[in-house]
């Protein structure tokens, strides 16, 4: 099979790669780190302007009705230059479930936003010592024709900046999927910290009522809909963690080429040779 891709994906990645090497350089992360909300909105507006944010939202919504793997296309370069933006948040963990499973009124409510970079959005896909891939234990109950929510959700990318958050939860034995608005009244949403300095959130559903317009699928297709949710936050995740390993590798080899130890570049060491080596070989296979 021919994985390359194709002069269309290819000109989406040369655009993408000349705005995060403009824009999200390393006196820019400086600088957008030392904030307190570590969100680069120059940058996001930049790549909503080149119709970046909106490559797999249909055109009826603003977007280039393209797919996943041109959002991909641009997750590996946001990886590669850590670029300090809710990308994989906003496109696919948010963006993607209302594209595949909401109904019209649904994707003008929410998606328009996205694409002109008004709007961040994500999903909350863990909880406090649950497996992601099992029934979620956040529940919904019917409260007459709408939906009574319990639960909480952990690690939410981008959670505190997010306006609103799809949000998985039981319902008799199946899976739900629900686009939860974070400025409603009765959601409590907490920062966590965490090593790699990305946004992440913890968001508490305590007896939250939503109005039946927010559910995207429910039933059997809603199960499925939440393993097909999981599975494409994984593989996004995966091709953000290629771009950073490539990059840390074209780092380290530079590192190793200009650094010099009795009197020889490091890389020249048999030691620091092996290494690089073996994590050349590891991002070859990532």
């Amino acid at each position: 099979m021919d994985f390359s891709l194709t002069d269309d994906q290819q000109e989406i990645r040369d655009l993408a790669v000349r705005i995060f090497g403009d824009l999200s350089t390393h006196e820019r992360l400086k600088e957008v780190e030392a904030t307190e909300e570590r969100f680069d909105r120059k940058l996001w507006g930049e790549l909503a302007a080149a119709g970046l944010l909106g490559l797999g939202i249909p055109e009826s919504c603003g977007g280039a009705g393209l797919g996943f793997v041109e959002a991909c296309v641009v997750a590996e370069e946001a990886g590669r230059s850590a670029a300090a933006v809710p990308l994989v948040a906003t496109t696919i963990l948010g963006a993607a479930p209302i594209v595949r499973f909401g109904s019209p009124e649904q994707q003008q409510r929410w998606l328009p936003k996205v694409a002109t970079g008004e709007s961040v959005l994500s999903a909350g896909l863990v909880e406090p010592g649950a497996d992601p891939w099992s029934l979620p234990t956040t529940t919904a109950d019917r409260v007459g024709s709408g939906w009574r929510l319990r639960g909480t959700k952990v690690n939410v990318p981008a959670g505190f900046l997010a306006d609103a958050v799809v949000v998985p939860a039981r319902t008799e034995g199946s899976v739900s999927l629900f686009v939860v608005d974070l400025s409603a009244p009765g959601i409590s949403v907490q920062r966590q910290e965490t090593t790699s300095r990305f946004d992440e959130a913890e968001i508490e559903l305590q007896d939250f009522e939503l109005s039946p317009d927010l559910l995207l699928v429910s039933g059997e297709a809603g199960t499925d809909a939440h393993t097909w949710l999981l599975e494409r936050a994984a593989a996004a995740e995966c091709v953000v963690q290629a771009g950073i390993c490539e990059a840390a590798l074209k780092l380290t080899a530079s590192y190793t080429s200009e650094r010099v130890q009795f009197d020889k570049p490091i890389a020249t060491f048999q030691a620091v040779g092996q290494r690089a080596a073996d994590a050349f070989i590891d991002t070859e296979a990532v």
